[in-house]
């Protein structure tokens, strides 16, 4: 789920998908922990999934305005 994506929830929607994530970032701890997960990699992708919404809620929380970063063309400086 990119950035992007979770800004264009509401906090009702927000809270939903955390609640969702949390819970099988835990089923999957479990897995993990009895030897039965087979893709460890969805743990990295749920953990970040969660941070991802807790910096959208913060930011709203904190009535933050982000504004989208463009890329900008790296310099370099040729001697």
């Amino acid at each position: 789920m990119k950035i992007a994506e979770v800004r264009g929830l509401s906090d009702a929607e927000l809270a939903a998908k955390k609640a969702e994530a949390r819970q099988e970032y835990f089923n999957l701890r479990l897995q993990q922990q009895t030897g039965q997960l087979e893709k460890p990699s969805r743990l990295d992708y749920l953990r970040k999934t969660v941070a991802k919404i807790e910096t959208v809620l913060s930011e709203r929380r904190l009535s933050l305005k982000v504004t989208s970063r463009t890329p900008q063309a790296k310099t370099e400086n040729k001697k």
